[in-house]
């Protein structure tokens, strides 16, 4: 909390991409995600199937049965991340988020930092590490600023 007791912006950017990981409909990561510009909230999502389809929790999660690890195989994943949904928001109700910052709860995939790359992402914010050398890499090289919340 800051001095006059009200969360920083960080806390509270970070507070909602965690309330909205509330909302996953993924067996085995909640994900939450917040886009951000000039302290305005423009876009959200959450890691979870497209629209109208059935949930993992109806059909099992595929790469549970198969012993996928984290990180892996993603493309037999029937869900979408957190970022991917909140750009596809962004994009579907005509919302320009270059020059944005975005909140996650957990560290962008390579998947997912190509996409922020692409959509003019300039500052990630990210509270839980996810191991991928590949993201990391791709991050630094693409000058995005990439900063781990530790909470306040």
């Amino acid at each position: 909390m800051s001095a006059d007791n009200r969360p920083s912006w960080d806390e509270y950017f970070m507070g909602l991409a965690n309330q909205v990981a509330e909302r996953t409909t993924c067996l085995r990561r909640g994900v939450g995600a917040i886009i951000v510009k000039d302290r305005r909230i423009l876009a959200t999502g959450y890691n979870g199937v497209p629209t109208g389809l059935a949930h993992c929790s109806e059909t099992g999660c595929l790469r549970q049965q198969l012993g996928v690890p984290s990180g892996q195989r993603h493309e037999i994943c029937r869900g979408l991340h957190a970022e991917q949904n909140a750009i596809i928001q962004a994009a579907r109700f005509g919302t320009d988020i270059d020059g944005a910052t975005i909140y996650v709860n957990t560290q962008p995939c390579v998947v997912c930092a190509k996409m922020l790359i692409n959509a003019g992402i300039k500052e990630i914010v990210y509270q839980n590490p996810y191991p991928d050398e590949l993201s990391q890499q791709l991050l630094a090289e693409s000058g995005i600023l990439v900063r781990e919340y530790a909470g306040e």
